[in-house]
């Protein structure tokens, strides 16, 4: 599935210089940023409910596809502007993780 498939499926992208055309190969949750640097995998999003421009570093570091904040949470404008000049997409929804895994698994994320 391509990143720029979530649009209008309850999710909202807070970036826009990411790359809309990447392939998502998965999925990773936790809240954890040690635990992230060390399971998370490139091309996988990650969801998460740190909003500060640390998680953008982990995604960065380990290219992933994006970062999405659940239940409707307030991101930091730095973090916005971090993920922006780090080509991260950080996506928005009023969803919780168990509902985003949900969504994800059904457009064939797994």
């Amino acid at each position: 599935m391509k990143l720029k498939e979530l649009e209008g499926k309850g999710f909202s992208f807070l970036t826009n210089t990411h790359d809309g055309e990447m392939i998502v190969s998965g999925v990773d949750s936790c809240d954890l940023l040690s635990w992230v640097m060390a399971k998370g995998k490139k091309g996988n999003l990650w969801i998460t409910v740190q909003t500060h421009t640390n998680s953008v570093a982990v995604a960065s570091l380990l290219e992933m596809s994006g970062i999405i904040i659940p239940d409707g949470i307030e991101v930091e404008p730095e973090t916005i502007e971090k993920a922006n000049a780090e080509n991260i997409a950080v996506l928005s929804t009023d969803m919780s993780p168990y509902q985003i895994f949900k969504c994800l698994y059904e457009m064939g994320i797994e």
